[in-house]
């Protein structure tokens, strides 16, 4: 699987990338609204799960890279749920779309146009009635992404993130949605 943009390809991982991918999930600042920063181990088993549900479903999350120099940017792309994690929230959601960028790539746009070409390839292939994001509430600059793409916050789907301990201030978390345009019955 590959998707390009004017500024971004998004690939399937390559072992390459297990190294730069944990310096980005290893940042505390990239991962202020998780729990605990990620290990080598955690981009290992990322990149792995990625490969895998690509298999089993023909879309994931992809490593991303910049088209104009070929620099590792992070991952952005869509899954299914886990069963427990889709159990927990309200509606049961099937899948999400989502993006984890390294700092320096910050603020340029890449989100929200990696993001508005998996919503693309998703509405022309496997076409799931909706697409869900979830984050922490208080996460502001990846809520604005999800807005930027036409994603609408859903309160009544706000829930308590299961793998995040309770009374944890991260625990908290909102869904946002877009409905698959073609399905639509304006």
């Amino acid at each position: 699987m590959r998707l390009e943009t004017d500024r971004l390809v998004l690939r399937e991982w390559l072992e390459a990338d297990k190294p730069r991918y944990a310096e980005i999930i290893a940042d505390p600042v990239v991962r202020r609204y998780f729990p605990e920063v990620g290990t080598y181990a955690d981009a290992d088993a990322g990149i792995e799960r990625a490969r895998q549900r690509l298999v089993e479903h023909g879309y994931s999350f992809l490593a991303v890279e910049r088209r104009s120099d070929g620099q590792f940017m992070g991952m952005l792309g869509m899954a299914p749920f886990r069963d427990e994690l889709r159990l927990a929230i309200p509606g049961a959601p099937m899948v999400e779309i989502g993006w984890q960028l390294g700092q320096s790539f910050w603020g340029h746009g890449y989100a929200p146009e990696g993001a508005r070409a998996m919503l693309d390839f998703a509405w022309r292939t496997f076409r799931p009635p909706e697409v869900v994001a979830i984050t922490y509430k208080g996460n502001l600059p990846s809520r604005r992404v999800m807005e930027k793409i036409g994603m609408r916050r859903d309160p009544d789907a706000d829930f308590e993130h299961p793998d995040v301990p309770q009374g944890h201030r991260l625990r908290p978390h909102v869904l946002y949605r877009i409905a698959n345009p073609a399905l639509r019955d304006d």
